[in-house]
C-alpha cells in the first residue's frame, strides 16, 4: 500500500464520522528531505507560541503493514494551558489534543497532514468560545505549515 494511501487510511478511522466532510485533512508537501523539514516543522510550531509535546516514531507500526520508512513521525503540539482548559470544559475534546502533525518522507520530499480543526465545529454549533478556539487554531496551522521552505498546501 502507498504511504498517502495507508495515511489516509489511517486518519479517516482517527476521524470518524468527521471524514466524510468537505476538506478534512490539510496538507503539506515540501520538496526538501524529512530531516530538515522536520526541524523547520519543530521551530514554526515554537515560533507560533506553541510547544512541541511528543514526537512520535511510527516506523515499527508501518512495518506490520508492509511499508518500511525511517522517516515517519507524528508531532504532537500545543500550548499546556488552552489544552487542559479546553480539555476539562469540552471533554469531548480529549481525543483531538493536542494538536497533531503527520510527517513522512516520500522518495527525497516530505509529507505533513493534519486534520483540519474546521471539521470540529459542526460538532459545537451553540459553542462560540470554543468555535473561536478552533478557527485560531486552524489559522495558526496553516501559518505553521507555510513557513516550511518550499512547502505547497493543499486541503482534501
Amino acid at each position: 500500500m502507498k504511504p498517502l494511501a495507508l495515511l489516509l487510511l489511517a486518519l479517516s478511522v482517527f476521524m470518524g464520522a468527521a471524514s466524510a466532510a468537505e476538506g478534512t485533512l490539510i496538507m503539506a508537501r515540501s520538496p526538501n528531505p524529512f530531516e530538515p523539514t522536520m526541524a523547520a516543522l519543530q521551530n514554526s510550531i515554537q515560533e507560533h507560541g506553541y510547544s512541541v509535546a511528543h514526537v512520535q516514531k511510527c516506523d515499527g507500526g508501518m512495518k506490520k503493514f508492509g511499508y518500511h520508512s525511517d522517516y515517519y513521525r507524528v508531532v504532537f503540539f500545543g500550548k499546556a494551558e488552552e489544552v487542559a482548559r479546553i480539555s476539562a470544559e469540552y471533554p469531548q475534546m480529549i481525543p483531538y489534543l493536542p494538536l497533531k502533525i503527520v510527517v513522512f518522507a516520500e522518495n527525497d520530499k516530505t509529507v505533513l497532514t493534519a486534520l483540519n480543526p474546521d471539521i470540529l465545529t459542526g460538532f459545537f454549533p451553540d459553542q462560540q468560545e470554543l468555535r473561536a478556539q478552533i478557527r485560531t487554531w486552524k489559522q495558526d496551522l496553516g501559518a505553521i505549515l507555510e513557513e516550511i521552505d518550499g512547502v505547497t498546501l493543499a486541503a482534501y
